[in-house]
């Protein structure tokens, strides 16, 4: 037996000029009067993030800004509705620190950098008296 799906995103728009404003053709120069977009993949073997490149791709077609995408699919991920073990795996799996963990990362921080001072400060006496 075998197994055939496929996905697909559409997009269709139509703008109307109202000629109320301007000054003749310049105005609405801007605008496409029509806009069709399909965008068609083949949906059996498609992973999450395959999923996510491709809705990547139609929200792009149809204007949003990447910024904004990318903003979209982190509220997906840290929001208030999602365990924080799970927040916390995301975090690991791409090396991100919460805001909760930036004390604890910056304690860490400042004593990593008086041990080096202190590492410093003996390699300098130790080359002072040879």
């Amino acid at each position: 037996m075998t197994y055939e799906a496929t996905v697909e995103f559409k997009f269709d728009a139509t703008w109307t000029p109202t000629y109320k404003s301007g000054f003749g053709s310049t105005v609405d120069d801007d605008f496409l009067p029509e806009e069709h977009y399909v965008i068609t993949a083949p949906a059996a073997d498609l992973n999450c993030r395959q999923y996510f490149k491709l809705f990547e791709k139609f929200m792009l077609c149809v204007g949003m800004d990447p910024h904004n995408i990318r903003q979209g699919a982190m509220s997906l991920v840290f929001n208030d509705y999602v365990d924080e073990k799970d927040q916390r795996k995301v975090c690991k799996e791409y090396e991100l620190t919460m805001d909760e963990d930036l004390r604890g990362r910056f304690e860490d921080w400042k004593k990593l950098e008086e041990e080096i001072a202190t590492a410093q400060q003996f390699v300098e006496k130790t080359n002072d008296n040879p």
